[in-house]
């Protein structure tokens, strides 16, 4: 059996392990093939390995020294497939982002240097750039704390994370078709890659009220089919090409807000409805917000007070994230947006993997 040195942790509303790039195979089949592997996929449970039989908890975080002048440390995350024998790198998470400053800090990656410690992260998969402020009082993490996120029970210590330049992290454009409005089969969306690739829709345009229940989503395979057929013309019209293997761009169905947030929203991962939110699509969707014209704008631009509010409170089936845009210029591709979440450390060992899993690979 091959032992991997790994942590398991929570991030924001996510869970999976976190691993050093070193001890994982330097051969991107024999790595991906221990991942699968470790995680137990192709299997709804995951009952073979240490995933959640969950998107939200199927998951992992490799972390290495940066080889970039402008970060401290280089995150990968990677996306295993629950129910399928493979793995997807082309978009980034930023909830398992929120382990990645604790565990640098923590392997030696980056010094402590007060009671918080600032730590720049360069996202391998999009060239995001992220700095996370991690408590460190007396020169330890702390993950215990009194700061409550919606979609994780109890409460822990805070940690803040800033994305630097998340415009066209995977298209290299804010509007990757070009249009504010698109029209595909009828439908308005708006395509927009800010922090992760998606496709926002009016939820009243699929005949949705938008605070349906994740699993009463699910459970509509012809809305289910709908979206996918606009998702995969959407990632063509992007300049994705063909998606369907792929999880980027994520549909998103936006609404009027129920509880006082600015906007109400159900986010796809893209074959099942996200029980929470994805930190990188809380960014992206609080931006198109401040886009005029966009499907997010026009559902808020009757409600002057909110659409004005310096802070975008984003309504999800688990509560609401809060996201602070700020820019200091006119162009919105140079916005910064920054999150509050918590992370936890949940064991530390060695994970094991049989040895045939990289005969077979490679």
């Amino acid at each position: 059996m091959l032992k991997i040195p790994c942590v398991l942790m929570r991030g924001g509303t996510s869970k999976g392990p976190v691993i050093l790039a070193s001890d994982l195979p330097v051969n991107t089949a024999a790595r991906d093939a221990v991942l699968l592997g470790l995680m137990g996929a192709g299997h709804e449970l995951e009952i073979d390995g240490i995933g959640g039989g969950s998107p939200q908890t199927s998951k992992v975080a490799i972390v290495s020294p940066s080889t970039s002048p402008d970060a401290d440390v280089d995150y990968l995350f990677v996306q295993v497939m629950v129910n399928e024998r493979r793995v997807d790198t082309t978009p980034n998470c930023g909830n398992m982002l929120c382990a990645v400053g604790p565990f640098a800090i923590e392997k030696g990656l980056v010094r402590a240097t007060g009671p918080v410690t600032m730590v720049r992260i360069r996202n391998l998969n999009t060239g995001t750039l992220v700095d996370a402020e991690v408590q460190t009082p007396e020169g330890v993490v702390r993950y215990e704390g009194d700061t409550h996120i919606d979609g994780v029970p109890g409460t822990a210590a805070p940690l803040a994370l800033t994305f630097l330049n998340s415009a066209g992290c995977k298209t290299g454009q804010l509007l990757p078709t070009g249009n504010v409005i698109d029209r595909i089969d009828g439908t308005e969306v708006t395509c927009i890659d800010m922090a992760m690739p998606m496709v926002l829709i009016d939820a009243a345009q699929l005949g949705k009220s938008g605070d349906e229940r994740p699993a009463e989503l699910e459970a509509d395979r012809a809305f289910m089919t709908r979206l996918e057929h606009l998702r995969r013309q959407a990632g063509r019209a992007m300049g994705l090409g063909d998606v369907s293997d792929k999880v980027i761009p994520k549909p998103v169905l936006l609404s009027r807000p129920r509880a006082g947030g600015t906007i109400n929203v159900r986010y796809f991962m893209p074959h099942a409805c996200h029980r929470s939110l994805a930190i990188t699509g809380s960014i992206g969707i609080a931006t198109a917000t401040r886009i005029k014209g966009s499907v997010a704008w026009k559902i808020i631009s009757g409600q002057p007070e909110i659409a004005s509010a310096p802070v975008i409170n984003i309504e999800h089936p688990g509560g609401k994230i809060s996201v602070s845009l700020t820019n200091d210029s006119n162009e919105i591709e140079k916005t910064r947006a920054a999150v509050i979440r918590t992370c936890r450390k949940l064991f530390e060992g060695e994970v094991c993997v049989p040895d045939v899993v990289i005969s077979e690979a490679v």
